[in-house]
């Protein structure tokens, strides 16, 4: 947990040196960082070394929107993940905490916005109050993450490089928050904002801005300037390593380095080394194709397990080094029952643990492993990782091994007892067992799979049926209860500690937990919409969810984790097909401190960004 780091005099000469060799340096794109920069230090253990500035690299997206993928990438945060996953201080120089509930926030003296105005209490304070409770800006009020019990914070600011939050009980999903590759922004830059906020700006100017810019009011206009995320306005100052100076729409986004940014390297140089970053749009079926004929310099995302040998075979002409990184979700795949399905019968069937048991058992995922990722996955449930320090090896084969006589017995158990002149199994109604299962269809993967998945289950009298749709059709159908049965990655965090949230393992997500919208919808929204869980086993989730939420010890809080990692398992919510399915990156021969192994994961990781892509450098 982060605390607080006050410097020595030790630490308070070496930054105050650093500052002036940086306020030296010759290289045109460096400003001044903080008096108390982030100072970065090598490990030549691990391959990395200082670098040197200057050069640019590009990288392939396949959609405008991608551009929020440089916040992601470039991984600035007021606290952030290292590379053993712990949160420490980033932008921030230092942060206490107080029995879990109290967080005082301390900024470096000196830090600047990438446009050169101060980095202050006050950005924090505009947000807090004339963003996050303005009811024009934020009609739904501050993020649920910050709400403890139906508590708001206690927001404080007692100078301008102090920010106090505090809650009366323990917000432990504050910091992660925070460190998260989406962050919670709970600051913006206030001397730029106030231009489009009514409580600041001139009625004439404001109204005329409005209309020059065809929104509907001034907190539209305010809305499509302050998207810090997204990082689509090049006009919005930012504490990133690199900004963006390309206006949308565009099929070639240029980020120029931030002469601003907080981090400088032991020797004294400010980061990041790379002068600029290039982002191209492209048709995202062409990524492997454009990266294997070297028209990229880092890339991993638009690649997949399947294009490993044609990126390796053209390694001497794309001028390209391949490599194979960890993935960290649960399962690469796994099946989802929408236990709020709308079909009555339906619904009572996938409720029934029996059910989604047999279906788990009957699949052979070593056949799967060797003849869609040559061995080299691992098969299981779509549960915690190996390396969590969480993990038994239990939770990952409970009811996934592959045992088709159990199956059918389970099966004959709940009553799917009689057969069709087809050889397929009746439902209580008389219809026979036949499920359509939907993808998103963006990759053939989930298709190809889904055919080994169909035989093994045919073979048990259940058939099934591949719908492929677009991913927003997908979901609305899921939210809607149209949907039986859904194929999408796993958990996102098959390496979690303690001390990291187990929302995943609870009913607390309509977005991203297929088996139980609605459920999710409810949680998410307070009762306003939805359903309240009513199966015994998800309540007790949501409830022990609930606790880990005001634990105040890690021996409690992995207590919490341990038996909702039983029932999850035990409950089989989601079928796991495959896990630990090899990332492949490909990063340009003169790229140093890119990583050769690696794990390439969303949460927690931001995918580059715990490798700190401000310091990857060229050797040209």
């Amino acid at each position: 947990m982060p605390h607080n780091s006050s410097w020595s005099s030790t630490g308070r000469r070496l930054a105050a040196l650093i500052a002036f060799l940086v306020l030296a340096m010759p290289h045109a794109g460096f400003a001044e960082p903080p008096l108390e920069p982030s100072i970065v230090t090598f490990d030549p253990s691990t391959g990395t070394t200082i670098g040197k500035a200057g050069g640019e690299i590009t990288t392939l997206v396949g959609r405008p929107k991608d551009t929020r993928l440089m916040v992601v990438y470039g991984y600035a945060r007021l606290v952030g993940y290292d590379r053993d996953f712990a949160i420490q201080p980033d932008i921030l120089k230092s942060v206490d905490v107080e029995d879990g509930r109290i967080f005082t926030l301390r900024l470096r003296d000196g830090h600047h916005w990438s446009d050169g105005a101060p980095f202050t209490s006050e950005d924090f304070r505009y947000w807090w109050e004339d963003v996050a409770n303005n009811m024009a800006l934020s009609p739904t009020g501050p993020p649920a993450k910050l709400i403890v019990d139906g508590e708001l914070p206690e927001v404080t600011f007692p100078d301008p490089l102090t920010v106090r939050y505090s809650w009366s009980k323990p917000n432990p999903l504050f910091l992660p928050a925070l460190a998260g590759a989406t962050p919670q922004f709970i600051y913006m830059p206030a001397h730029y904002l106030k231009q489009f906020h009514q409580a600041y700006a001139d009625e004439d100017q404001l109204a005329q801005a409005v209309a020059a810019n065809k929104a509907r009011d001034w907190a539209q206009l305010h809305g499509r300037r302050d998207n810090m995320y997204k990082q689509d306005n090049p006009d919005l100052p930012t504490l990133q390593p690199w900004m963006l100076t390309t206006a949308p729409p565009s099929t070639r986004f240029v980020f120029e380095r931030n002469p601003h940014y907080h981090r400088v390297d032991e020797g004294g140089q400010q980061l990041p080394y790379l002068d600029r970053v290039i982002m191209e749009v492209v048709d995202s079926k062409l990524i492997p194709i454009k990266a294997g004929a070297g028209e990229t310099d880092l890339q991993a995302r638009g690649l997949f397990f399947k294009h490993y040998t044609f990126l390796k075979e053209n390694q001497e002409r794309s001028g390209l080094m391949t490599y194979l990184w960890q993935t960290a979700r649960g399962a690469h795949l796994a099946l989802y029952p929408n236990l709020n399905a709308s079909d009555p019968v339906w619904r009572d069937v996938l409720r029934d643990v029996r059910f989604r048991r047999a279906l788990s058992l009957a699949i052979d995922r070593e056949e799967i492993n060797q003849i869609m990722y040559f061995g080299l996955a691992m098969g299981g449930n779509n549960t915690v990782l190996p390396q969590s320090p969480l993990y038994k090896e239990n939770y990952r084969f409970e009811w996934a091994s592959f045992d088709p006589e159990q199956s059918s017995a389970l099966l004959d158990d709940m009553g799917l007892n009689e057969w069709s002149s087809d050889g397929l199994r009746l439902l209580p109604d008389g219809r026979p067992v036949e499920l359509i299962v939907e993808t998103a269809g963006e990759e053939t993967e989930e298709t190809d799979l889904l055919e080994l998945v169909a035989e093994a289950w045919l073979k048990q009298g259940v058939k099934i049926h591949v719908k492929p749709s677009q991913r927003e059709v997908l979901r609305n159908r899921i939210f809607a209860g149209d949907t039986l049965m859904s194929i999408a990655y796993g958990l996102e965090n098959g390496i979690p500690t303690a001390d990291m949230s187990p929302w995943e393992f609870a009913p607390t997500s309509q977005f991203d937990q297929y088996q139980w919208p609605k459920w999710g919808q409810h949680w998410e929204t307070k009762g306003a919409a939805g359903e309240a869980p009513d199966m015994a086993e998800a309540k007790e989730l949501l409830s022990l969810f609930q606790n880990w939420q005001a634990a105040t010890s890690a021996d409690e809080r992995e207590a919490i984790w341990v038996r909702m990692l039983e029932i999850y398992n035990a409950q089989v919510y989601s079928i796991g097909l495959a896990s630990g399915v090899l990332q492949p990156v490909v990063a340009k021969t003169a790229l140093r401190n890119v990583p050769n192994e690696g794990v390439y994961n969303w949460e927690p990781g931001a995918h580059f960004g715990i490798y700190r892509p401000d310091t990857f450098w060229l050797d040209e």
